[in-house]
């Protein structure tokens, strides 16, 4: 069956860096900028250059050191802001320049103290302003989110008109659920003039904790670029996860899409990422979480034991990591615990494994984890006693 290809817009360098305390330097976005090419997303979002000299110079230099991945600069529906993200990306082979303006009635009248039709006015001329730059534009609808259908339909027109490339609907504050998202991306494939000249693209946000659910609706009911960040970073709770949405598309093959990543780095790039943002991953992450592929319950060790498939749906192999992590804890059963001592080299009979396992469990009642040097002890003491 052939798949359905969706561009993944990675933004870690830009949506990312705004966590209070995740700033990068020049050295560190180039970095990140190439093991991001290598992992193989279609675009980065290298970051802002209206924002600062320094975010200037780096996405300048991000640019002028890609490959054929696009480079992509943000701006607002501003002229200087658009001649700036120009300049920064004007050595990109794939240059491509980000504008747009809030949509939505809060936005229109508290942000812009303005109407529909200047707003739709000012969009309009955003991307034909771009558009004398570069020919890959992208126009995002702030708070897409919230606003009407019908008036997001008719400024998703309009900008199509006047030459944006990509249609961005963000779920800026994370308020959609799923199927209202989708609702919203299927209603846009259906309404918006000019649609086949256009891809639609999700950027949702975690408040609620569906970015990534919200994000995936949006691919099945029309969108075929997802923005993302690595280990879901980005404003407040957060960005929809790249790993998340990249898995959850693989390892539902049905669904008939294909994002070209190389999922094998995912686990490198979301501890280089952790590291150079001094951002610690939570262990429970989803795919790239230290506890993601750990198994402590005796139930569940014994299955992955026998067949890792039993409560495993990804091969920890795909995503990067060496094998399953079986850890002893007071709920650990025999058969973790020989398991884990035949790892270290001792392989045990039936009945000196029931010996050393009553000891054992008056260890792990005593501490949270048992680990390699409790289990040499353990066996240390098993021989003397014997």
């Amino acid at each position: 069956m052939d798949k359905t290809r969706i561009h993944i817009f990675d933004t870690t360098l830009r949506d990312g860096e705004q966590v209070p305390g995740c700033k990068l330097n020049k050295t560190q976005k180039l970095l990140l900028a190439e093991q991001l090419e290598l992992l193989g997303v279609d675009i980065i979002e290298a970051g802002f250059p209206i924002s600062s000299p320094g975010d200037f110079e780096a996405v300048k230099a991000i640019a002028e050191r890609a490959g054929d991945v696009t480079i992509c600069a943000l701006s607002r529906a501003v002229e200087r802001d658009i001649e700036r993200a120009a300049e920064a990306v004007a050595g990109a082979r794939r240059p491509r320049i980000h504008t747009g303006i809030g949509t939505s009635d809060s936005h229109i009248k508290y942000k812009f103290q303005s109407t529909r039709e200047k707003v739709k006015e000012r969009a309009v001329a955003a991307v034909k302003f771009a558009k004398q730059f570069v020919e890959d534009v992208e126009f995002y609808a702030e708070d897409a989110g919230r606003t009407d259908n019908a008036f997001l339909a008719e400024i998703c027109s309009a900008v199509i008109k006047a030459g944006a490339t990509v249609l961005n609907i963000p779920d800026t504050t994370g308020y959609c659920l799923p199927n209202e998202y989708g609702s919203k991306i299927k209603y846009l494939t259906e309404h918006v003039e000019g649609i086949d000249k256009a891809i639609l693209s999700t950027h949702c946000h975690n408040d609620l904790g569906l970015a990534t659910a919200n994000s995936i609706e949006g691919v099945i009911n029309g969108a075929r670029q997802i923005e993302c960040t690595i280990n879901g970073l980005g404003e407040r709770a957060g960005n929809t996860s790249l790993e998340e949405c990249v898995m959850i598309l693989k390892q539902h093959p049905y669904l008939g899409f294909d994002t070209g990543i190389n999922t094998k780095m995912l686990n490198p790039i979301s501890r280089l990422v952790s590291q150079e943002m001094g951002m610690p991953v939570q262990p429970n992450k989803a795919i790239v979480g230290a506890n993601a592929f750990a198994h402590s319950s005796g139930i569940h060790q014994d299955g992955v034991i026998k067949k890792r498939e039993t409560y495993e749906i990804i091969d920890p192999v795909d995503v990067g990591i060496d094998k399953s992590s079986i850890v002893l804890t007071a709920r650990s059963g025999r058969a973790a615990l020989a398991y884990r001592l035949k790892e270290i080299g001792h392989n045990i009979t039936k009945m000196e494994l029931d010996e050393v396992y009553k000891r054992f469990l008056d260890l792990a009642d005593r501490q949270k984890e048992v680990v390699e040097s409790d289990l040499h002890q353990l066996m240390e003491q098993s021989e003397s006693l014997g």
